[in-house]
C-alpha cells in the first residue's frame, strides 16, 4: 500500500444528518463560541489594563485564557462549518493539525493548572518569600517550560499516532480528529504504539494531578492555622477558582477517557467530545469572573467604554 492510497482524507462524524437539526446545531455552536472568545478576551483585557492586576497569579490567568481561546478554536469552527456545509471530510494534514493542537493545548492547561497551584502555595504557605520566588523571571520562565514542555509531548504522541495506517472507509467517530478514535481505525497492528502514548499522558497527568494534590493538602493545612474567620475566608476565595476549573477539567476528562466501555457510544463519544473541548474554555472566564471583584470592575469599565464607543 503507497502512502497516496493512506494519506487520504477522514470523514468526521456529525450531530445529526437533520437540516433543521443541523441549523439548531450551527446556531448553538456559534453561541459557544462566541461567548468562550468573548469571556477569555475579556480576562486577557482585564488584566492588561487594571494595573493592580500584574501579578504571577493573573499572568498565569492569561496565559490560561489564550490556551482556552486556542483550545476551542482547533475544535469548533469546523463543528460549525460542518453543520452549514454538511461537507464532514477532513484533510490528512487537517487532522494530523487537530491532533497536535489538542494535544498541545490540553497539556499546556494542565501544565498551566499545576503551576498556579504551586503560586497559591507559595502565597499562602510563605507568604513572605512569595515576591521573591514568584519573581517576573521565574513566572516567565515556568510559563515557558509549561509550553515547551506540552509541544515537545504533542510532537512526540502526534509522530506515533500517524506511524499508523488508516484503511478502508476512515470514518472517524468523533466531531474532531483525536486519538481514541483514529487507534479504532487504524489497520495496522499499533499495540505498541498505544501503549507508549498512554504511558507518556499517564505519567505527565499523574505528575500533575499529585503535585496539584499535594500543594492543597499544604495550603488546607496552612488555611486552617489562620486565627481570624475573615482570614481563612480571605485566603480560601483566592483557591477556590482555581479548584473550580481543575475540578471541572478532571471530571470532565475522567468522563471522555476513563470511563467503562458499557458507557461508551457513538453519541455518548459525541457527548464526551463536547465536555472535554468546549465546557473549560465556555466556563473557565465564567469562573474566575463570579469569584473576582477585580476582574468583575475592570471588565463592567470595559463593557461602559465599549457602549459609548459604540453608542
Amino acid at each position: 500500500m503507497d502512502n497516496k492510497s493512506i494519506m487520504t482524507d477522514f470523514l468526521l462524524m456529525g450531530f445529526s444528518d437533520d437540516h433543521d437539526m443541523q441549523l439548531f446545531y450551527f446556531l448553538m455552536f456559534l453561541f459557544v463560541y462566541l461567548t468562550a472568545i468573548v469571556g477569555n478576551f475579556l480576562i486577557i483585557s482585564a488584566v492588561v489594563l487594571n494595573q493592580h492586576l500584574h501579578t504571577p497569579m493573573y499572568f498565569f490567568l492569561v496565559n490560561l485564557s489564550f490556551v482556552d481561546i486556542c483550545y476551542i478554536s482547533t475544535t469548533l469552527p469546523k463543528a460549525i462549518a460542518v453543520s452549514v456545509t454538511n461537507n464532514r471530510m477532513i484533510p490528512y494534514a487537517g487532522c494530523v493539525a487537530q491532533v497536535f493542537l489538542v494535544i498541545t493545548f490540553v497539556g499546556a492547561e494542565i501544565f498551566l493548572l499545576t503551576i498556579m497551584a504551586y503560586d497559591r502555595y507559595v502565597a499562602i504557605c510563605h507568604p513572605l518569600e512569595y515576591r521573591l520566588i514568584m519573581n517576573c523571571n521565574a513566572c516567565i520562565q515556568m510559563a515557558a517550560s509549561a509550553w515547551i514542555s506540552t509541544l515537545i509531548h504533542a510532537v512526540l504522541e502526534t509522530s506515533l499516532t500517524f506511524r499508523w495506517n488508516f484503511c478502508g472507509f476512515k470514518k472517524i467517530g468523533q466531531f474532531f480528529c483525536n486519538m481514541p478514535q483514529l487507534q479504532k481505525i487504524a489497520c495496522t497492528d499499533s499495540k505498541g504504539h498505544q501503549i507508549l502514548i498512554f504511558l507518556i499522558g499517564l505519567s505527565v497527568n499523574s505528575f500533575c494531578f499529585a503535585f496539584i494534590l499535594t500543594s492543597y493538602c499544604y495550603i488546607f493545612s496552612s488555611v486552617l492555622k489562620i486565627p481570624s474567620i475573615q482570614g481563612r475566608h480571605k485566603a480560601f476565595s483566592t483557591c477556590i477558582p482555581h479548584l473550580t476549573v481543575f475540578a471541572l477539567f478532571i471530571i470532565t476528562a475522567v468522563f471522555s477517557f476513563l470511563r467503562p466501555k458499557s458507557l461508551s457510544s457513538p453519541k455518548v463519544d459525541l457527548i464526551s467530545g463536547v465536555l472535554y473541548t468546549i465546557l473549560p474554555p465556555v466556563l473557565n472566564p465564567i469562573i474566575y469572573s463570579l469569584r473576582n471583584k477585580d476582574i468583575q470592575r475592570t471588565v463592567l469599565k470595559i463593557s461602559q467604554k465599549l457602549k459609548e464607543f459604540m453608542g
